[in-house]
């Protein structure tokens, strides 16, 4: 009998980083290096023998220079539609750190934003995956589930 081995989507983890050292808590955006372009959640591709979790914290140290702290799984966004690479699913985390970021590895460059003054030029289904974060800060709640 062959080996037979699906043939699945790649495997992401981001991570929403709140500063809380500073005033109203706001997040970190990346702008990406490479294609798409346009800003972003910190995050990237799980490694094979890597669970999500770290895989979440170690892009976050990668991309902005910050140890985070995990506090919440947010969602999972599984839109076959969300990167026009191909289909990518990503657990997206509720972090927080503190002290200085620094745009490193994939980041162009990085910015702090309020939640509620965002950058128009959002990658892949990062505007969606922000107004679930915004509902979850005013409300506890996480991302609702989407079957359609």
């Amino acid at each position: 009998m062959p080996n037979y081995r699906p043939i699945t989507p790649l495997i992401a983890a981001d991570a929403i980083i709140e500063l809380s050292d500073r005033p109203g808590r706001p997040i970190i955006l990346i702008e990406r290096k490479n294609p798409p372009y346009g800003w972003a959640i910190p995050g990237g591709f799980v490694d094979v023998g890597e669970r999500l979790e770290i895989a979440a914290i170690r892009e976050a140290k990668e991309e902005v220079s910050l140890e985070v702290k995990l506090k919440a799984l947010l969602g999972m966004y599984s839109d076959p539609k969300r990167d026009h690479r191909g289909h990518t699913v990503t657990a997206v985390y509720v972090a927080e750190s503190h002290g200085e970021p620094v745009a490193a590895d994939d980041a162009k460059n990085l910015a702090v934003f309020d939640i509620d003054v965002l950058p128009d030029e959002l990658a892949f289904d990062h505007s969606q995956v922000l107004e679930d974060y915004k509902k979850f800060r005013e409300t506890g709640e996480v991302a609702e589930l989407r079957t359609g």
